[in-house]
């Protein structure tokens, strides 16, 4: 006896919907769980002073033409620059009885040689009070240099050697949202940003820092080289 099957013939619609169920062919991975999305970068300020590019581009950390490696990043921080006011004027106290005293010091020599020679003494002396009186106003000029200057809001980038690299900004916000977008992107190798910042314009015996500053601009800085 000739056994027919029962079992039906493959439909090729259920065929077709079961390949339209499954993942299509060269689709991309699914996300993996768990890992948060790249944060964007904060939108820049008015900038009021001459700016600088600051990017984190394929694992470096530029600031102008300057790069610092993420991973020898130390620690990124916003704080207040102070002027060293007292220090300042301490300095300025010393200097003014230095002065003073080499000058009348010079004085006394200069009148011990007017009995052999009056218009040599008178000259000496004339020359000594002239210089005194210079290296006095310039002095002055330092000291009023200080007493005025203004506190700045910094971002600083610490590494792992002794130097920092600082920026700062009109709007202190900006800097501190900045924080953050540089700390994701040195535990993310995958982010990338890129802002605009001021440079900073000023004299480094001005100001206290606590550690060896690399300033990037400045009075007598060019970069962010060693010192």
């Amino acid at each position: 006896m000739r056994m027919q099957s029962t079992e039906p013939a493959g439909d090729p619609q259920r065929e077709n919907q079961g390949a339209a169920w499954g993942p299509p062919s060269g689709a991309p991975p699914a996300p993996a769980q768990g890992v948060p999305p790249l944060p964007a970068a904060p939108p820049s300020p008015p900038l009021s002073g001459s700016t600088v590019e600051l990017k984190v581009s394929k694992r470096l950390l530029w600031v102008g033409t300057a790069a610092y490696p993420l991973h020898n990043i130390a620690r990124v921080y916003t704080f207040t620059l102070h002027p060293r006011r007292k220090d300042a004027t301490i300095r300025f106290l010393k200097n003014v009885a230095i002065v003073l005293s080499v000058a009348l010091a010079l004085t006394v020599i200069g009148g011990m040689t007017a009995l052999a020679d009056q218009d040599t003494a008178s000259n000496i002396v004339s020359f000594v009070w002239v210089g005194a009186i210079a290296a006095l106003i310039l002095s002055l000029v330092e000291l009023m240099a200080v007493l005025t200057a203004q506190s700045q809001y910094v971002l600083a980038v610490e590494t792992s050697g002794p130097s920092i690299a600082m920026v700062t900004s009109s709007d202190p916000r900006h800097l501190d949202r900045l924080v953050g977008t540089i700390t994701h992107a040195i535990e993310h190798p995958e982010a990338e940003f890129q802002v605009k910042v001021e440079s900073i314009t000023l004299n480094p015996r001005h100001y206290y820092y606590g550690d060896n500053v690399n300033m990037y601009g400045g009075t007598g800085n060019v970069g962010v080289a060693n010192r």
